[in-house]
């Protein structure tokens, strides 16, 4: 299948992502780069200096909310591309009313509680959409240890191991080989059996 064919069997296709930190706003860029027609972005933070180590922004958009942003910088990217912002901490019923009309879902919290929060709302009320997590992206070095495994609907990336804390940060190299992995694995769910 060449890109032309790629990007015409992904022009109907809507992916949410839930988070617009390193792993959203890296797996969104990608996503919007190889024609996913329609994106559904959520994150209620602002941009601080700390973190444009690992996600996709630029320093003149400090201080701003990060959807709004990764929503212009996305759009600089592929002007054609469907986004549909939300300024919202996301909990269960939100996501699930955000999210219900995706054809796949990707995770991009920072924290285990909110990682779970999800996990449990979607298989719970949306056991047929596939839901693709981040887990385990801190520190650097160890490219064998990052792998993805499947589980019924749930798609798992990264270490699933370091688990951030002062001494060992999510860094960019590490944060975008698992976001990168995460926007492969939404293509191969988008373009299986085309």
């Amino acid at each position: 299948m060449n890109f032309k064919q790629i990007k015409e069997k992904l022009k109907d296709k809507t992916v949410g992502i839930a988070g617009c930190g390193g792993l959203g706003s890296n797996c969104a860029v990608a996503l919007a780069r190889v024609g996913v027609g329609k994106l559904i972005i959520a994150d209620f933070d602002i941009i601080e200096e700390s973190n444009l180590n690992r996600q996709y922004y630029f320093y003149n958009q400090i201080g701003q909310k990060k959807v709004f942003c990764l929503e212009e910088n996305i759009r600089l990217i592929n002007p054609e591309i469907k986004i549909e912002a939300h300024d919202i901490k996301l909990d269960s019923t939100s996501l699930i009313n955000i999210y219900n009309a995706c054809d796949v879902i990707v995770e991009a919290f920072d924290k285990a509680e909110m990682k779970q929060m999800i996990i449990e709302a979607v298989s719970e009320k949306l056991p047929q959409t596939p839901l693709v997590v981040g887990l385990g992206v801190a520190g650097w070095g160890e490219n064998n240890a990052i792998h993805s495994r499947k589980v019924d609907n749930l798609f798992i990336c990264g270490d699933e191991a370091a688990e951030t804390t002062e001494d060992l940060p999510p860094l960019a190299p590490k944060v975008g080989v698992v976001a990168h992995m995460q926007a492969n694995i939404v293509l191969e769910i988008l373009l299986k059996d085309q």
